[in-house]
């Protein structure tokens, strides 16, 4: 009788366990279309990478949606408005099937802001300000998502920010911003949201108007894409973040105008769009040395100007956003740095940026 109760329950446990994949097996991505307001929701499969748009999307949001971040919980959305007037950050509630509801007032900020980050613990957003200048910093609430200016923000910053990141301890914030007779990048010490009053280091890179940066997940790598030289500067990150570039750098791209880059979660590989080649080159990074090296069937055609990368979190996806054209997202599949073209999916204009939410 024992034995028939055990193997009920394993049962009963089994079926419990399916009903969890079950609904862990969709993934959603969600994409800021900025010419319409709007934010476009796809539900991923996760064994196959191919997108569904769900029946509510896309949403209006506010105007100019720019930028869009999740928070690590999966429970919180934030998109970043840079219309005329606008200049604000929305939040949304993910609900259990994907769809988002916006949770209103919307948090003002600076003048133009398109770029968000997150520090890995969710406890402060980061909004560039690209008109004005700053950086916009709030503390997130664990139980709501609301946002709280932090004291100072905004922090000047004097600079136009093109890209920004932070690191992944958090406590340091790398800005990229045009400049003459190079471009620079700007590190400026993080303590609880606060920036220092001025940057602990200023890098001059490769590019009068470098485009965008990327951090390896063990924060010891950064790399600058050039779009105007066509080339990748690789720096290493000391403990009190000031970069020193690394020898050979900058590394030749050899094709035209790479303008985003991403280093995948496994800190294996750096992927570069390059936006007047039509195309994503693929680098596995050498152990040690941070530098990388082209892998042997790359590069990997794309639809018309790639402008942005996203990955899936479990590494198994690539997305890339282009902007002209075909005005739409293409869906890669990774194995091995390698990359195979999954499907092509039109939102009617050209997105700025995609988040996936495992």
């Amino acid at each position: 009788m024992r034995q028939k109760a055990l193997v009920l329950l394993w049962i009963l446990a089994s079926i419990v366990g399916l009903g969890g994949c079950g609904k862990n097996s969709s993934h959603y991505v969600y994409a800021a279309i900025p010419a319409a307001s709007q934010l476009a929701v796809f539900r991923e499969d996760p064994y196959s990478g191919v997108l569904t748009q769900l029946s509510t999307s896309p949403y209006t949001v506010g105007s100019g949606a720019q930028s869009v971040v999740i928070h690590p919980s999966g429970k919180y959305l934030y998109v970043a408005n840079s219309g005329q007037g606008e200049n604000d950050v929305s939040l949304f509630d993910i609900n259990s099937d994907g769809t988002v509801t916006e949770v209103y007032p919307r948090a003002p900020v600076g003048t133009l802001p398109f770029l968000l980050a997150m520090d890995p613990a969710g406890s402060y957003l980061y909004v560039a300000n690209a008109l004005s200048n700053n950086i916009s910093v709030f503390s997130i609430a664990g139980g709501s998502g609301a946002l709280t200016p932090v004291t100072g923000s905004p922090f000047q910053i004097n600079l136009s920010p093109k890209s920004m990141q932070l690191a992944p301890s958090g406590n340091f914030l790398y800005v990229s911003a045009p400049s003459s007779p190079t471009g620079v990048i700007a590190v400026f010490g993080v303590t609880a949201g606060v920036l220092s009053s001025s940057p602990v280091g200023l890098t001059s890179t490769a590019d009068t108007d470098p485009s965008d940066i990327a951090i390896n997940p063990a924060g010891s790598y950064l790399y600058t894409a050039n779009s105007t030289t066509s080339s990748i500067s690789i720096y290493s990150i000391a403990a009190s973040g000031v970069l020193t570039e690394v020898p050979q750098s900058p590394l030749a791209d050899n094709y035209k105008s790479p303008v985003a880059l991403i280093v995948d979660a496994t800190g294996s590989y750096l992927y570069v769009a390059n936006q007047g080649s039509d195309n994503i080159a693929t680098y596995s990074i050498t152990a040690g040395t941070g530098f990388p090296v082209v892998i042997t069937d790359s590069p990997f055609g794309s639809e018309n100007q790639p402008s942005f990368l996203a990955a899936d979190p479990n590494g198994k996806y690539l997305f890339v956003g282009n902007q002209t054209g075909s005005a739409a997202i293409q869906a890669f599949g990774v194995s091995s740095g390698s990359l195979n073209s999954i499907a092509t999916y039109s939102v009617g204009n050209s997105p700025t940026s995609i988040a996936v939410l495992p």
